[in-house]
């Protein structure tokens, strides 16, 4: 019978991180991104715990972790997955981000490699690393400017936020939708003016996270094997970002697969993690 997570409230970084973990063995992280919760990876969390110990917070701000006021800097959120490892007295672990949290493993990679074993990047762009020109072309996606705008969403947004995020959640999955359980756990956790601040945070914090990324590629490199598993829309260009900074990279992409890649096609990313993750 596949691990029920049990949730736990883990004091990281000033804040306190509400946290599922199931499984036991090797560490995997999981970090999800907008607009999501720690359940994103519900369809994949008891497969991954039959052979590891699925780590899964609630990034800052998001869910039921602390609602901050601030650092929701790519830099910030790295040190409050560090200091969540830390005390599971977890030495090391296997990272896998998508979209929001995608730069935020790629930093905690880049500064404490010792830390990150392996590690898995899904459907986002990092900073303004060359190589997402072909996907940048027509501009960003229009919400990225929409939730940059300091006040706005979260006002014009209030009492509307179902609709809102049912619009992401049916593009994610090409029109297929999620279970409507984790739907709702998704609604009522950006539900909120100040629910909604905290998520469009991450937008506004875009230009510092994108310094922070350019900064770590100048004095460095990722050198634990990395995988870059795209989708729809981001397709390869994550890969082809990751591809002069990373020793040892592995792409794929998933076909007919939105954005929601672990709601949208599980049991295949399932078969991608599932060797990659077990490999020494």
């Amino acid at each position: 019978m596949p691990a029920t997570p049990s949730l736990r409230r883990i004091a990281t970084n000033g804040i306190q991180a509400n946290v599922a973990v199931a499984g036991s063995g090797p560490a995997v992280l999981l970090l999800h991104g907008f607009p999501h919760t720690w359940r994103l990876w519900a369809e994949v969390i008891g497969p991954l715990a039959e052979h590891h110990r699925v780590i899964a917070p609630d990034l800052r701000g998001l869910g039921a972790s602390t609602p901050a006021a601030e650092g929701y800097d790519a830099g910030t959120l790295a040190a409050d997955a560090e200091g969540i490892l830390d005390a599971l007295a977890e030495p090391a672990a296997a990272v896998v981000a998508i979209d929001a949290g995608t730069p935020v493993a790629f930093l905690l990679a880049m500064r404490r490699p010792k830390l990150v074993r392996r590690l898995v990047l899904m459907e986002s762009l990092l900073g303004s690393l060359p190589g997402a020109e072909d996907f940048l072309d027509g501009g960003p996606p229009w919400w990225f400017g929409f939730h940059s705008v300091p006040g706005l969403g979260e006002t014009v947004l209030n009492g509307h936020e179902a609709e809102y995020l049912d619009w992401f959640l049916a593009a994610g999955t090409h029109g297929r939708g999620v279970p409507p359980e984790i739907r709702d756990a998704f609604v009522s956790a950006y539900t909120g003016h100040d629910a909604l601040r905290r998520a469009f945070s991450y937008y506004r914090a875009m230009p510092a996270s994108a310094r922070q990324i350019s900064e770590a590629v100048a004095g460095g490199r990722l050198t634990m094997p990395t995988m870059a598993i795209g989708a729809h829309p981001v397709g390869r260009a994550l890969e082809r970002q990751l591809r002069p900074v990373a020793d040892d990279l592995t792409g794929h992409l998933v076909q007919d697969c939105g954005h929601i890649i672990p709601l949208d096609r599980p049991q295949e990313l399932l078969r991608i993690l599932t060797p990659f993750l077990a490999a020494r």
